[in-house]
């Protein structure tokens, strides 16, 4: 991702410690959401509005596609777990995801909690409102629910293919919402 730069968004893109948040220029960061440290978030991904990404204490790796939604948390320990997520990643509206990590079409639902060092599998999903404890894993296409999110059954494809059309449509969405206040 060479061409990022610090500057690419409308949010506020703040420095920890002179590290800049990295952002790919087709990136769409809402105005009212923020951005620092040591952050890098790939092509056509799209933080919403009132997110905080804060990469202070350890690096936070977004890919491409993924969709940030309206009033999450991303975070990370200081030094020992960082914040990794992968291509075409949905996080729902209001959604703490703490020193993780989310492989390519990992869905977490509004509201859901992933704590540290749990993984989400390709493909895995954790329902609205889930708790997905520290360490626990949740496999390729999976769908784990409840508090502590235990598994509920393994997907089929259709159904799967079903909720990868959310990140597609985000894309699509922010390039509207970008265009919208430009």
């Amino acid at each position: 991702m060479d061409d990022l730069h610090p500057r690419a968004a409308r949010g506020p893109i703040l420095p920890f410690e002179g590290q800049f948040p990295r952002i790919h220029p087709e990136a769409w960061v809402a105005p009212t959401a923020v951005v620092v440290g040591d952050v890098e978030i790939g092509a056509e991904t799209s933080i919403w509005y009132h997110c905080v990404l804060r990469g202070d204490t350890n690096i936070m790796r977004i890919g491409a596609r993924t969709n940030v939604q309206d009033g999450s948390i991303l975070h990370l320990n200081a030094g020992a777990e960082p914040l990794i997520i992968g291509d075409d990643v949905t996080i729902g509206h209001a959604c703490i995801v703490h020193a993780c990590t989310l492989k390519n079409r990992a869905f977490v639902g509004m509201g859901a909690t992933v704590l540290d060092r749990a993984v989400i599998e390709e493909g895995g999903m954790l329902g609205a409102g889930g708790l997905l404890p520290p360490g626990k894993i949740i496999g390729p296409n999976e769908l784990w629910m409840g508090n502590p999110a235990k598994l509920v059954r393994v997907m089929t494809a259709e159904e799967r293919a079903r909720f990868d059309r959310t990140a597609v449509h985000y894309v699509e969405l922010a390039k509207r919402h970008r265009a919208s206040l430009a």
